[in-house]
């Protein structure tokens, strides 16, 4: 079975508000639907990334450089395609993480399109470890005041959910633990709660926000250092703020997330198939951090982590947003499986057994 055409769908979606992180703000939630077709009439398709401002760059890499180079390739030899993508790497002029970018879209794409071709869900053909996972959100946006911190707390818990990703880092670190604090309180002891700074304290700064929220009994810490030394800035945290450090979402190859787990700075992995190379470098990382007895994670994306995670017996979560802050994942997806006592049912049709809405995609069509 050969790959014989690939199509390329853009979409954006306008939100009903900005979204404010660390240091990043979000007005609109884009993403890019991968559509490939095989000469048997087998079709694969999936959502990947949130880019905006880099959007039509990493399609035209998809166009011009990624789709020539798989088509007419054995749909069933997957890591041929993904290596005969790889060039498009080589660019030294250029963001090299556009390219890995492009090639998730086309790696995921083919795997939608291997399950289907063999009738089976993906999750099952990379391990079967489990067919449901613990979902949680991903909030705690800068704006709210500690009674709408409680209010946000309170939805995420009606809508079903596990747990909350909290934002920090963005605020002086006593501030945050304030607003921590107001959702732990709301939440509730039985609540996962985790953090997330997107690299936005010093080490200092994260070994002091450690120390503060003692008691408040947080899952993990991401991303807590600036980025212009995370990996040795990771480790210290980790060593003396006594916390479980997540990290990996930033880097864009198996060779930078080896390097955090070399040098002790993670205990959560929480690499990006959508950012860095398609489930195909997904699942490679994953091998690599069960010799290192680290946890598997995955940044956002839970049209592809569900499967990725639930196939291996170190994920963690599913993570998802709230509705008004991911209308692609609540609205794109005909067929999502509903969220049952904060699990997330793994979609069971072929592939990724995705089924996505043909008026969304008219509607937010670019």
């Amino acid at each position: 079975m050969h790959i014989e055409a690939i199509e390329v769908i853009p979409l954006r979606v306008p939100l009903l508000r900005t979204f404010r992180g660390s240091y990043y703000q979000m007005s609109s939630r884009c993403t890019i639907i991968t559509r490939l077709r095989t000469d048997e009439g087998v079709v694969g398709e999936c959502y990947n990334g949130d880019d905006d401002d880099a959007q039509a760059t990493i399609v035209n890499i998809i166009e011009r450089e990624v789709a020539p180079r798989v088509l007419g390739r054995d749909l069933f030899n997957v890591e041929g395609c993904w290596e005969a993508m790889l060039p498009a790497t080589f660019n030294i002029l250029r963001d090299r993480s556009l390219a890995t970018k492009a090639i998730a879209c086309v790696d995921s794409a083919i795997w939608d399109a291997f399950g289907k071709a063999i009738g089976q869900p993906l999750y099952r053909l990379w391990g079967g470890y489990r067919d449901a996972l613990p979902v949680i959100a991903i909030g705690g946006y800068y704006g709210a005041s500690v009674g709408e911190i409680g209010a946000e707390m309170e939805f995420y818990r009606r809508l079903g959910l596990a747990g909350c990703k909290f934002k920090v880092g963005g605020a002086v670190v006593d501030e945050d633990v304030r607003r921590v604090r107001a959702a732990r309180e709301a939440a509730g002891d039985d609540f996962i709660l985790l953090v997330d700074a997107n690299q936005g304290y010093t080490r200092d700064e994260a070994i002091r926000f450690c120390r503060l929220a003692e008691g408040l009994n947080l899952r993990w810490f991401e991303e807590p250092c600036r980025w212009y030394d995370d990996r040795r800035s990771m480790r210290d945290v980790r060593q003396i703020g006594g916390m479980p450090i997540a990290a990996g979402q930033s880097e864009i190859g198996r060779q930078g997330v080896r390097d955090l787990m070399i040098d002790g700075a993670i205990d959560v992995c929480n690499f990006d198939a959508s950012w860095s190379g398609g489930p195909t470098e997904w699942r490679r990382v994953a091998g690599m951090a069960s010799a290192f007895n680290v946890q598997m994670g995955h940044h956002e994306e839970p049209q592809i982590s569900a499967h990725l995670l639930a196939a291996i017996p170190h994920g963690t979560y599913v993570e998802c947003f709230h509705p008004d802050r991911d209308p692609v994942f609540w609205q794109l997806i005909a067929n999502r499986p509903p969220i049952q006592d904060g699990l997330y049912p793994v979609p069971s049709g072929p592939g990724f057994g995705l089924e996505l809405d043909p008026a969304f995609i008219a509607r937010y069509r670019l």
